[in-house]
């Protein structure tokens, strides 16, 4: 079999199956480990999936621009952005970061509730600014305008001075082996100091971002308490649940 021909059969199994073994792949394209071991090296280099130990898993599926992403999953978000609702009690202080689906979790407030919100998110102040019970917290730093958030030493700084009741996450990427990850070293290292500023974290992230990794880690997949998804009922959450994590 052609290298070309490998590789194809390699990015169609990880299409299906979420995840590839050096194992299995070796006795089905009847080659040597190694080979399929330079196989997955050269598609990782690519861009194509993310090399693990023992195998490869694929990248998120959607690494784009913030505007470009609302327009993404837009029913899935808002159904989630419901159950997130009802994990908030007046008086509590939290984090929010600059994902879409933090921003849908937003625009749900209802004009009774009273909280203290934390975020580097510019789309989020501008959402709140004018709502009559949330004291809004700005992070600062230098904004970046495709993510439309700050990060940067400022917006660290102020999170380690922070002890929020609930982080709640936008997820780009999430594994049960290799945790939480992003595309962007200065956004993974924001969303760590969330993590670590929180009580409680929460990880709302839609089905097709489970089980994919991308290269700047955020925390260990112990770290999350609980995933709130478009559709807890799937297969693929067992792996979350037998780690101890909660799946709304």
């Amino acid at each position: 079999m052609l290298k070309e021909e490998r590789h194809d059969y390699i990015l169609r199994k990880l299409q299906t199956d979420h995840k590839v073994l050096q194992t299995e792949l070796s006795n089905d394209l009847q080659v040597s480990e190694d080979t399929v071991r330079r196989d997955l090296e050269s598609l990782a280099q690519n861009g194509l999936l993310i090399k693990v130990r023992g195998g490869a898993i694929p990248h998120s599926p959607n690494p784009y621009p913030f505007k470009e992403r609302l327009q993404y999953h837009e029913d899935d978000k808002r159904n989630m952005a419901r159950k997130a609702l009802a994990l908030l009690q007046n008086g509590q202080t939290i984090i929010l970061d600059g994902g879409t689906s933090t921003l849908t979790l937003v625009k749900l407030f209802p004009a009774t509730l009273q909280l203290t919100v934390i975020t580097n998110s510019v789309p989020i102040v501008m959402q709140l600014i004018e709502h009559p019970g949330v004291v809004v917290i700005f992070t600062g730093g230098r904004v970046n305008k495709d993510s439309q958030t700050s990060g940067g030493l400022n917006t660290i700084h102020t999170l380690q001075h922070v002890r929020a009741d609930i982080c709640f996450l936008g997820i780009c990427s999430l594994h049960p082996e290799v945790g939480v990850t992003g595309l962007d070293l200065e956004e993974a290292e924001v969303k760590s100091a969330m993590v670590k500023s929180a009580n409680r974290v929460v990880a709302l992230a839609t089905s097709d971002k489970m089980g994919t990794a991308e290269p700047f880690k955020v925390c260990e997949i112990t770290d999350i308490d609980t995933i709130v998804t478009d559709n807890p009922e799937q297969e693929l959450f067992k792996a979350y649940t037998r780690k101890g994590l909660q799946v709304l």
